[in-house]
């Protein structure tokens, strides 16, 4: 799907394109991208490098070409193996002609063009919209950082009551999707720092870099922040677990040679040998009893030894 937005003095949707406006382009077809390339000359490898999904956060110029690829967050469907990852966006300008291209939906960029409505200023070229698409990925970077802080604490709330495989494994899938977020931000931190001296920097931009800066390094500690805490969450419940399993065990253990006793004394009087209890009608009931003692006397010893 292609829009075509006037950016100058506010961002207006037009009908088709015009020198100077922004080409925003979301789930490009085969059509689509084929248009691009006739019609615009655009290098044919641009289009195949975006929708590469492993494509780190980089720059690149060719005949005149610049494209730059920014990962920005993406969520897939919760029960996903990863719900939360990140997708390269890219822009890709030329003169009079900027194009962006991401080969997924994201609420990033509904709310970039819903914001920049209300903000009713617009974008002075080029330079300040891609500085503006930084900023906004920065900040999606911290709201989707806080859907996952909101998951870890309701899944310790779940492990707190019980410890369940389910709860485990989505702690597992958020530590992915944190990892794929502190790689993104800093991919993302060192394209900035290049940028910086490869665009036409002005003042409004420098001040606007700095803000870009300030909120990708908060996006990036509370990342790492967050990391830390479903790791050692991860150690706490798996040193849980392996106290619970040695604990049954040892239970387990301690029966074992509770009911061992009695066996032992069931088998010796049930040899086929002399034992001066043959014809006595109180033979069973001395075994029981025999039985009954030192199965108690076992477990008064484990019980002292605090292994019962």
């Amino acid at each position: 799907m292609k829009t075509y937005w006037n950016y100058t003095g506010g961002l207006k949707a037009l009908q088709e394109w015009e020198p100077n406006c922004w080409i925003q382009v979301t789930c490009p077809t085969e059509d689509d991208q084929q248009e691009l390339q006739e019609r615009f000359n655009i290098p044919d490898y641009f289009m195949s490098d975006i929708s590469d999904t492993d494509e780190r956060a980089r720059y690149e110029y060719d005949d005149g070409w610049m494209l730059i690829i920014l990962r920005i967050p993406y969520v897939k469907e919760i029960r996903s193996r990863t719900p939360y990852t990140t997708v390269p966006l890219g822009i890709i300008h030329k003169r009079d002609v900027t194009i962006t291209v991401c080969f997924y939906e994201t609420n990033m960029m509904i709310d970039f063009v819903s914001y920049q409505q209300k903000r009713g200023v617009g974008f002075t070229d080029y330079v300040d919209m891609t500085f503006r698409l930084f900023l906004s990925s920065a900040v999606w970077y911290l709201k989707r950082l806080k859907q996952i802080n909101s998951l870890i604490d309701k899944a310790k709330h779940n492990l707190d009551h019980d410890v369940n495989n389910e709860s485990l494994i989505g702690l597992s899938r958020l530590q992915d999707s944190l990892t794929y977020f502190i790689t993104s931000i800093r991919g993302n931190e060192n394209l900035l720092a290049k940028l910086k001296f490869k665009l036409q920097v002005d003042e409004l931009d420098a001040d606007l870099i700095e803000d870009v800066n300030i909120e990708m390094s908060q996006a990036r500690e509370t990342a790492n922040i967050y990391s830390d805490i479903l790791e050692s969450t991860m150690d706490t419940y798996s040193s849980i677990i392996n106290n619970n399993m040695n604990t049954v065990m040892r239970t387990l253990t301690s029966v074992t040679i509770i009911m061992m006793m009695p066996t032992l004394i069931a088998s010796l009087f049930g040899m086929n040998l002399i034992n001066g209890m043959e014809t006595s009608k109180y033979g069973f009931i001395v075994a029981i009893v025999i039985s009954v003692f030192i199965a108690a006397l076992c477990w008064g010893l484990l019980r002292k030894k605090r292994l019962l």
